[in-house]
């Protein structure tokens, strides 16, 4: 039902502006009644971080950015969801246009630059729901003018320590200059030191019962030298995950938009990430095997797709460009989807299983 009301929905949702359309669905779920979230074959069920999740598929960052509709998006029968990102202080983001379809492409092109109504806001909402079921993730990043970014990281975790599942540690999105450079070798091995250590003091401090792992997000535009120093000096530092991977400031030439929409500064996201995505998670399950278990994330929207993520070494998937050309039906289309690809078996049975295959470029799809 849900996926027939979108595809009538959608003609006019696509004529409108996509941010406008954004904030319009956010509106919406908030006028909904939290759902009763219904039990999920326990086939699905994944062990990862110390955490159950019912099952491996969850929403990405950047659909609730404020946390103001969690319980809604259970309703539609997320395994988890991953709120934010988040910053320590309020800041509008960059200027508008900033978010744009390809349509051709099923894809996406934003330049949000981490709009955000700060970190008190996001902890006074997580508060507000706190016992409720569902597992939640928040992704964390710094603000554009802050003179010392891994504070700024620092001030998130220890807000948010204790009441998150588990926090993602944005140091990849394409839209807030110089974030990126987080990711060399020596300011990563600090970023990472002084995080472990706020989480370690916050959750003595706080004394609960939810610990928050801690998963570093990186982005596809690395070359695999880049990757080995990630994966070491997480690994080092005892982070619990990757999540594989952000948007890409890469335009492939098989896009089918036009010169001006290809020219349009932000990350790029959809089906023409998935090629540059998956082998990157393939390379990335290539060096951590099942030590570290990976999200991948990054051009999911299909059966196939979801689970070609988790034989490349994927624990668990998150999309969310696909609910801008798919709906929400396409949540219980990959449950489903996926049961049928496990049969009597598991999916822990097929994480990674054709890793290095798929980092060479070959991913299986049927004919």
């Amino acid at each position: 039902m849900q996926s027939f009301l979108f595809s009538v929905a959608r003609p006019m949702l696509h004529a409108m502006d996509a941010e406008f359309v954004h904030h319009l669905s956010i509106k919406s779920l908030k006028m909904l009644p939290k759902s009763k979230v219904k039990p999920d074959d326990p086939r699905l069920a994944v062990d990862a971080f110390g955490v159950r999740f019912p099952n491996p598929v969850g929403l990405a960052a950047g659909f609730d950015k404020q946390a103001e509709v969690v319980d809604q998006l259970f309703g539609w029968g997320f395994g988890f969801v991953e709120v934010g990102g988040v910053v320590p202080v309020p800041q509008p983001g960059n200027p508008r246009p900033r978010l744009f379809r390809l349509k051709q492409d099923k894809a996406v092109i934003n330049r949000f630059g981490f709009n955000s109504e700060g970190i008190d806001a996001m902890c006074a909402r997580l508060r507000r729901r706190e016992g409720r079921p569902g597992v939640v993730a928040v992704n964390i990043g710094a603000n554009k003018d802050s003179a010392d970014r891994v504070s700024d990281y620092v001030i998130c975790t220890e807000a948010l320590a204790g009441r998150a599942d588990f926090l993602t540690i944005n140091i990849s999105s394409p839209n807030t200059l110089g974030l990126r450079d987080l990711q060399g070798e020596a300011f990563l091995d600090n970023l990472l030191a002084r995080i472990m250590e706020a989480r370690a003091e916050t959750l003595a401090k706080r004394k609960g019962n939810k610990q928050t792992a801690i998963l570093l997000k990186i982005s596809p535009d690395i070359t695999l030298n880049d990757l080995d120093g990630i994966v070491e000096t997480s690994a080092k530092r005892g982070i619990e995950g990757l999540v594989v991977s952000n948007s890409t400031v890469v335009r492939p030439d098989t896009l089918h938009c036009g010169a001006a929409m290809k020219a349009e500064a932000g990350g790029l996201s959809g089906p023409p990430l998935f090629d540059m995505s998956t082998r990157l998670l393939a390379e990335t399950y290539l060096r951590t095997g099942r030590s570290m278990p990976l999200i991948g994330v990054g051009g999911i929207d299909d059966v196939e797709t979801a689970w070609a993520k988790i034989r490349a070494g994927a624990t668990l998937i998150e999309f969310y460009t696909a609910l801008v050309y798919k709906g929400p039906g396409l949540v219980e289309e990959l449950k489903q989807g996926l049961l049928q690809k496990i049969g009597e078996g598991s999916l822990a049975d097929a994480v990674g299983r054709d890793a290095s295959r798929i980092a060479a470029g070959d991913f299986g799809f049927p004919a």
